[in-house]
């Protein structure tokens, strides 16, 4: 062996290291993105079905935010806010924290719905 090549014993592990290390990130950043994805279907799909049923329950007479509360925590979601609106519409945000994340990675996805009778004419 040359005096050269001595100096470069181990460069080739802290290579690898280096390329473990990047793969391992890509890999998370994956992970997080997919996570975010979900959270944020299933905080829309709770949001829509939450509206759907506070619409139909303040049409019958009934309380339609419990209604809502009750609809989008049945489907995994948090309801954040209700609003009542003119002419029988109810609007939802509902929220869906990102599980399975690290602490630092972990966000609330957030969604928005709005059901009602169609209005006259329309």
């Amino acid at each position: 062996m040359t005096a050269g090549a001595d100096g470069e014993r181990g460069a080739g592990t802290v290579l690898m290291l280096g390329v473990v290390a990047v793969v391992l990130l890509f890999g998370l950043a994956l992970a997080a993105v997919g996570a975010a994805q979900q959270a944020r279907g299933t905080a829309q799909a709770a949001a829509d079905l939450g509206a759907l049923a506070a619409a139909t329950a303040r049409r019958a007479g009934f309380d339609a935010c419990a209604t809502a509360r009750e609809a989008v925590e049945r489907n995994r979601g948090h309801l954040v806010a209700c609003e009542l609106e003119a002419g029988g519409v109810v609007g939802l945000t509902v929220a869906r924290s990102t599980a399975g994340l690290p602490g630092w990675l972990a966000r609330d996805a957030t969604a928005r719905a709005r059901a009602g009778p169609r209005p006259p004419g329309g």
